[in-house]
């Protein structure tokens, strides 16, 4: 029974859900701004063309960086950084956290908490946990290291081996909205080989549509999400 109760948070993980019962969580701020979010890196090999694309764009965004990548990255996450991006923190290792015990979910928070700040030297703000899967252990960790837990509204399946720009970006337009949070990945350390490339091309299509819509699209700090 203990087990059930502590995992009842991971019922938010369905997006229609949380989106209806708790906005905040889902990642909805103000209705003129989209923010724009990537999970799962920093790649070697994959986010310095995330890097130059938003450049080109003159689009921030924030990254939800995993510890096990910063470590093995550290240039490449001060880089991100440097290029004026938001730095935020999805775990250590891309574990769920409903089969992990209460210790391991907070070791793997505070490890990768640390490592932010130890190797980026930032504080991030914002936690998006492996899966979107949350547990009452983790908000209390989160919470007790000053996160805020952030979900998202709209994604584009950019992980599969299926995906292409075409389908990421028709898959993210179907939920996109102002006010919303769009999940995507710069890094395939924990999808097929190469799928970041589908997300690389969808890239523009997302910012071309939100500027049709007269919608500003950056991070989440710019997102209007004020703390509770």
């Amino acid at each position: 029974m203990n087990r059930v109760w502590s995992g009842a948070p991971a019922l938010l993980s369905w997006q229609g859900l949380r989106v209806r019962v708790a906005p905040k969580l889902a990642g909805i701020g103000a209705g003129d701004h989209v923010a724009l979010t990537f999970d799962d890196g920093p790649g070697r090999g994959s986010t310095p063309a995330f890097l130059d694309r938003l450049a080109a764009r003159r689009v921030r965004a924030t990254f939800f960086m995993l510890g096990s990548q910063i470590r093995q990255n550290a240039v490449l996450a001060c880089e991100v950084a440097a290029a004026g991006h938001e730095i935020a923190l999805h775990g250590y290792d891309h574990r769920c956290l409903l089969i992990r015990s209460p210790e391991a979910v907070r070791d793997d928070l505070r490890r990768g908490y640390d490592t932010i700040g130890g190797l980026i030297g930032v504080v991030p703000r914002w936690w998006r946990p492996p899966y979107g899967v949350l547990t009452r252990t983790s908000l209390r960790a989160s919470g007790q290291l000053g996160l805020q837990p952030v979900l998202w509204t709209a994604w584009g399946r950019d992980w599969t081996r299926s995906a292409t720009a075409g389908s990421v970006y028709a898959r993210v337009r179907r939920d996109l909205r102002g006010g919303g949070t769009v999940l995507l990945h710069d890094s395939d350390f924990t999808a097929a080989p190469g799928s970041w490339r589908s997300t690389l091309g969808a890239i523009d299509q997302v910012i071309d549509r939100c500027a049709e819509q007269g919608w500003r699209i950056g991070p989440l700090a710019d997102h209007g999400i004020d703390r509770d």
